[in-house]
């Protein structure tokens, strides 16, 4: 037996069971096909790697934030065993807050996996085989190659296999090829090497025979068929972080560096240089440096920012999942935000995935039918006007309901779709298939196939016998002598020939599938079946296509437009249908097809790919080099597909987005969202809503570090002032995570701003922090922490070191809301439409309050009742940030957006 890397659709079928060890009548032995299962395996495709819980629970601890959190415990843990009456709670509150974090992002990305599970279709668990001269039903795992397969209508292809037998077989390919209409199938060998769409005599696991029926021979099973090496495809894909992981990863990288050498410069200072310190005993210096090393790292780390991003992006993909966008990833909720390239697939995707009759050529006349897909809905139009259906046009239609084999339930197809697309047309202009077919019975039928081009069926009509026909419209001028033109029929003259052949290129220029219809009248049945098909009467064309989604075109110029995003059309199908496709819902761009693709280095389709709009016929491993090759500009990518052929693009994206009901189970397990009612409009809500994400997740961090910037500030000069902590540690822990946290997951739950999607994407591709927003940071931490200082330092002399300390706990928890004030009306947002917001400061404030005027509580926070005298000095601070601030606003102006370092879409990725 040969290797199963031969071109099996070069050969005969004879050949071919000959290289397998098969004969077509008896099939294998028993005992042969248990030795090739052990040879070559279950027919079943590795899963990959299990879902397991605990490892997605642990996987939530990768974070570098998450790191720095859990480093920060560990040396408060390590100081509060050196002191001889040392507390372990600060250390017990972080690693609390680290397992809560953890909790957020498992609760959201579990549930989401069970929602996956959920979606898989169950595949076909058996199929006929012969073995032994005999035929059996056995479970699909269990085919070898050389096992003799039946197969009839509507059963799935359960391996890959030559064609040795086909009865008017058509398979639907869509999910592997891209192709929209179900292709004839054939059992002679092909000369040359074609793409998977043309190799006609074989049939691909996972496809769906849509009519007729076939024996063939298995020639791969498992990961040696054409799904397999797509699954291949899909796991040698190294996925890589998304924006916002690269964003956050490299903000935490940046904050433990400035945390380490602040914490490093502190301990020396105090340990070795400050003077009051060196009156201590060694002990003693030691424990004050350590805690002040450790109250420093406290307030520079921003406890809260992890598991506030984890509550924003947890909110972000329940309000996706509310616009029927399942987000598998927590961080994919932000990526559609910096999004800047959608590589969408045609069929199933920008197109309903269903085929519909768009114009008919009646007497001469040219006609649009409206309506999209199943529905029976629609109006005849000519020149615009709707019309009333004429004899002419109602004959074309019923001939193409009679020599049809497809039928219409419940608003679905049940057969070939290029075939119901007849029934659905015939059914606007209320000509039912049922009605029709009992007035009519067939008595006869002469079936399609590649070489006859044509289909006929006989029926009873009355006392006669009414011969319908359809085919290739070149066909059948061939077999007409006549034409039917306002009910009389007349001899079919040169310029009827040729008013028919400009139309019918009229409409394969719009990438429509044209079909021909004749009939003739005849008394009895002839002895020979073949003059049947001649001297027919010619009545019309049909043109049909898998039509646009309504809603495509409307966002797609909203996108390209607005958004200033492009939208890429990469298909399995031929070029001319998608670049009609492409044209009638505004993508813009030049096209390719696979075959040219294939000859460019990759240098050469880097420099291409900018220019490129549509690409046709086209192989996974070809939808990987454009992924990559926009990536390679700078681009985030979005990725979208229905089919097995679209998997290993969508992994290797920024952004996978599958389709819920019509995509593959390969599909939505390389995406990082699904759509749940597979609408493309679904996409830009989606994007929409990762802007507003982005817009939060800046406001929050920008509020979160700007608070801790100023902590840093206030207690290092505290240090260096007065020689003592300004704030514990234990104080600073308390505000970050309590008062800090609850407005800014507050934050989390801000609409997005009306212009989010009139901003163009590299506003989302920015650093998160950009450098206007660290030049505002950095000013606010120093105002806000000399007026700290210099309320501390008035209270320590008025009041003592308790009162002082009791002030600045209540001070800066007051004018770190002023900064989150300041921060969101810079977004020109109304302030209650987020009442959330409004809640959780007010609380956070409470919470302080409670604090300092309980005993037992201000106890434990080693603070005191504070009088009327230091409310107003705080209520005077608090004013005057907030109108410096805002007067330095045209000064923070002038550092950017204009004058903003490149970002990442400028700069491009080398």
């Amino acid at each position: 037996m040969s290797k199963l890397d031969t071109y099996f659709y070069q050969q005969s079928s004879e050949t071919v069971l000959e290289l397998m060890g098969s004969e077509q009548t008896r099939g294998l032995t028993s005992p042969e096909a248990e030795k090739r299962r052990k040879r070559f395996g279950f027919n079943e495709l590795p899963r990959g790697n299990a879902f397991s819980p605990l490892k997605l629970f642990f996987s939530q601890f990768k974070d570098i934030l998450i790191i720095i959190l859990i480093i920060a415990a560990t040396v408060s843990l390590g100081v509060s065993f050196l002191e001889k009456e040392g507390s372990i709670t600060e250390s017990l509150l972080i690693y609390l807050i680290v397992i809560a974090i953890a909790v957020v992002g498992f609760l959201n990305e579990y549930k989401a996996e069970r929602t996956v599970e959920a979606l898989r279709k169950l595949m076909s668990h058996s199929c006929r085989v012969r073995r032994d001269g005999s035929e059996f039903e056995i479970p699909v795992s269990e085919l070898v190659p050389g096992d003799i397969v039946l197969l009839d209508e509507g059963k799935k292809i359960p391996a890959d296999m030559r064609l040795l037998l086909a009865n008017r077989l058509q398979v639907n390919e869509a999910s592997l090829t891209g192709e929209s209409v179900p292709v004839s199938k054939h059992t002679e060998p092909i000369a040359n090497s074609h793409a998977l769409g043309d190799q006609r005599n074989m049939l691909f696991s996972g496809t769906l025979v849509t009519t007729g029926n076939a024996e063939a021979v298995v020639v791969g099973t498992g990961t040696n068929t054409e799904i397999g090496k797509i699954a291949k495809l899909v796991n040698d894909v190294e996925q890589e972080d998304t924006p916002m992981q690269k964003k956050l990863n490299d903000l935490g990288k940046k904050l433990g560096l400035i945390i380490m050498g602040i914490c490093v410069a502190v301990f020396v200072i105090i340990f070795f240089l400050d003077k009051e310190s060196l009156t201590f005993e060694l002990t003693h210096r030691l424990i004050f440096a350590f805690t002040a090393a450790v109250a420093l790292a406290v307030a520079a780390i921003p406890e809260g920012l992890a598991f506030v991003v984890r509550i924003s992006l947890a909110l972000g993909a329940r309000r996706m999942a509310a616009k029927k966008a399942l987000v598998r990833k927590l961080s994919a909720v932000e990526s559609l935000g910096s999004t800047d390239v959608v590589c969408s697939d045609k069929t199933g995707t920008l197109t309903r995935g269903e085929m519909t009759v768009r114009h008919i050529f009646v007497g001469n006349i040219l006609y649009n039918l409206s309506g999209n897909g199943y529905g029976i809905t629609g109006e005849l139009y000519r020149d615009n006007k709707k019309v009333a259906a004429s004899d002419d046009v109602r004959q074309l239609l019923e001939i193409g309901v009679l020599c049809n084999n497809a039928r219409l339930k419940d608003g679905q197809i049940l057969g070939d779709p290029t075939e119901g697309s007849l029934i659905v047309s015939a059914a606007k202009v209320n000509l039912h298939h049922d009605s029709l077919r009992r007035e009519n019975p067939r008595i006869h039928e002469i079936p399609f196939n590649s070489e006859r081009k044509m289909m006929s069926t006989l029926h009873r009509r009355n006392k006669d016998l009414l011969v319908a026909v359809k085919g290739a419209p070149d066909v059948m001028l061939e077999r007409c002598s006549k034409i039917l033109i306002n009910g009389k029929v007349h001899s079919l003259a040169a310029d009827d020939r040729e008013m028919i052949t400009k139309t019918m290129n009229l409409m394969a220029g719009q990438a429509l599938r044209v079909l021909g219809f004749a009939y003739k009248t005849i008394a009895q049945k002839p002895a020979d079946e073949k003059e049947l098909e001649n001297d027919l009467i010619f009545v019309g064309l049909q043109g049909m296509m898998d039509p646009p989604r309504s809603e495509v075109k409307a966002v797609i110029e909203r996108v390209q437009t607005e958004a200033g995003m492009r939208v890429v059309m990469i298909t399995g199908d031929n070029i001319e249908t998608a670049k009609a496709v492409a044209r009638e819902i505004g993508i813009q761009g030049e096209a390719m097809t696979g075959a040219e693709l294939i000859k460019l280095s990759e240098e050469e389709l880097r420099e291409k790919v900018e220019h490129i709009g549509v690409y046709a016929r086209v192989n996974p491993e070809d939808k990987i080099k454009i992924v990559r090759a926009l990536q390679h500009h700078g681009h985030q990518v979005a990725m979208t597909g229905d089919g097995v052929n679209d998997a290993p693009a969508i992994k290797a994206a920024d952004i996978g987005i599958a389709m819920g009901i019509t995509g593959t189970d390969a599909s939505k397990e390389a995406a990082d969202m699904i759509l749940l009612d597979d609408q493309f409009v679904t996409i830009i809500k989606a994007i929409e809503e990762g802007r507003g994400i982005y817009d939060n997740v800046r406001k929050f961090v920008n509020f979160l570090l700007s608070c801790n910037i100023a902590e840093v500030i206030t207690v290092l000069f505290g240090i260096l002032l007065h020689g003592n902590l300004v704030l514990t540690a234990a104080q600073l822990l308390f505000i970050n995570i309590v008062t800090d946290g609850l407005p800014a997951i507050a934050l989390g739950s801000d609409p997005a701003s009306k212009n989010v999607m009139k901003h163009k994407p590299r506003h989302y591709q920015q650093a998160i922090l950009t450098k206007r927003l660290w030049v505002e940071i950095v000013v606010f931490g120093i105002l806000m922490s000399a007026a700290l200082l210099l309320q501390y330092t008035l209270e320590l002399q008025a009041q003592g070191v308790t009162m002082a300390v009791s002030s600045v706990f209540i001070g800066m928890v007051v004018y770190e809301f002023v900064r989150l004030v300041d921060i969101r009306t810079d977004y020109k947002i109304r302030w209650w439409s987020n009442p959330w917001l409004t809640v959780s400061i007010i609380a956070s404030m409470l919470i302080q309050i409670v604090i300092i005027y309980t005993p037992p509580l201000a106890a434990i926070f080693n603070v005191t009742p504070i009088g009327p005298e230091s409310w107003l000095t705080i209520a005077i601070g608090a004013i005057a940030l907030f109108i410096i601030m805002k007067l330095l606003n045209p000064l923070f102006d002038l550092i950017g957006p204009e004058n903003q370092e490149k970002t990442q879409f400028e700069r491009g990725i080398t």
